[in-house]
């Protein structure tokens, strides 16, 4: 435990808002996988924010990529399905709006400060 709690240390705040949200989001989109029927999008999309929350904790290379890879993957996915839904669930559009915004905040502010 000590061993995490001292790497978590050495993070900027950009990095750790980064790992908790990527991890976080990939848990539910594949905690939710069988109440949405089992499409394959949302479970790749889980699959790879659980990677780039992993890529990101351990510094990886490819970490800023994968997530700029994941920021067209989230923005085309939260806006096909606000579109299809037409904003007439409240609880998909309270969920999703901010999901977007966090994504595409998140990865600017990556690119910005040089995090890799």
């Amino acid at each position: 435990m000590t061993l995490v709690t001292s790497k978590l240390k050495r993070y900027n705040q950009v990095r750790l808002l980064s790992i908790g949200f990527y991890a976080v989001t990939g848990a539910l989109l594949m905690a939710f996988l069988p109440v949405t029927g089992f499409p394959p999008h949302v479970g790749f999309l889980g699959i790879i924010s659980l990677i780039a929350a992993y890529s990101l904790f351990v510094k990886r290379f490819w970490a800023p990529w994968l997530a700029f890879v994941l920021l067209f993957a989230n923005t085309a996915f939260s806006v096909v399905t606000l579109y299809s839904v037409g904003l007439s669930d409240v609880l998909v559009s309270a969920a999703l709006a901010p999901f977007l915004v966090l994504t595409w905040f998140l990865t600017i502010e990556q690119q910005r400060t040089k995090i890799d």
